[in-house]
C-alpha cells in the first residue's frame, strides 16, 4: 500500500482523484479547514506536521493558486520535502492562458461552465469563487495564477528533477506531474497517462 498526501482535500476523498490513485493507495487528508475532518490540519506553506520523505505521492487540486506568487516556490518545496526519494507530485490549477481568451472577448462575468458550486466565470477563475468568498471563506481567494510555462518553471526552481505539464484548454486547467528524482521521459509520459486527467 502506497501513501498519497491529499493536500487541500476539502470534502473530496480519494474517490475524486484520477484513476491511478484508485487501487493500492492509502489517502492521508490534509487541509486548513478542520470542518472537513482532515487527518492533518495545516497550510500548504508550512506542512511541518508531515515528516520529511514520508509519502509516495502528493496530490493537490486547485490549491496552489490560493497562495501569493512569492510563496509558490516555498509550497512546491514543501511538497517535495515530504516525498520519498522515488515519489511524485500531481498538481492541478487554473490555466490562465485559456481563460484570458474569454476575458479578451469581453466575457469576464459570463459562465464558462457549471460546477457543483454553481456557475464559474473567468472572474471566479482569476480571483476565486465569488460565492464562497462572499460566505466568508476568504481563504478561497486566488492570489496568483499560472500558464503551463510558468508552472513548469516553478517546479524546476523548487528542485523537482523531472517535470511534465498538460494543458486542457476545454476545461481551463493545467496538470503537473513532477518527480523528486530523475525519471526517464518515457516513464513520465506513462505516469501522466495514469495520474493526470486527459
Amino acid at each position: 500500500m502506497r501513501d498519497v498526501l491529499h493536500v487541500g482535500c476539502g470534502s473530496a476523498t480519494i474517490a475524486k482523484m484520477p484513476s491511478g490513485f484508485q487501487d493500492g493507495w492509502r489517502e492521508i487528508r490534509f487541509d486548513i479547514n478542520p470542518a472537513v475532518k482532515p487527518d492533518i490540519i495545516g497550510t500548504i506553506t508550512d506542512m511541518k506536521a508531515v515528516r520529511n520523505d514520508s509519502v509516495d505521492a502528493v496530490y493537490s487540486s486547485h490549491n496552489i493558486e490560493h497562495v501569493y506568487a512569492h510563496e509558490v516556490r516555498q509550497v512546491l518545496m514543501e511538497f517535495r520535502r515530504v516525498l520519498k526519494p522515488g515519489g511524485f507530485l500531481v498538481v492541478t490549477c487554473p490555466d490562465l492562458e485559456s481563460v484570458a481568451a474569454h476575458v479578451a472577448a469581453g466575457k469576464l462575468a459570463d459562465p464558462l461552465y457549471h460546477s457543483p458550486a454553481g456557475p464559474i466565470s473567468p472572474l471566479d477563475i482569476l480571483y476565486g469563487h465569488g460565492a464562497a468568498i462572499a460566505r466568508g471563506e476568504t481563504y478561497m481567494a486566488h492570489r496568483t495564477g499560472f500558464t503551463a510555462k510558468l508552472l513548469n518553471q516553478h517546479a524546476g526552481s523548487a528542485g523537482f528533477a523531472t517535470v511534465g505539464v498538460r494543458r486542457r484548454p476545454q476545461h481551463f486547467d493545467l496538470w503537473l506531474l513532477a518527480t523528486k528524482t530523475v525519471t526517464k521521459r518515457e516513464r513520465i509520459a506513462e505516469m501522466m497517462g495514469v495520474f493526470l486527467r486527459g
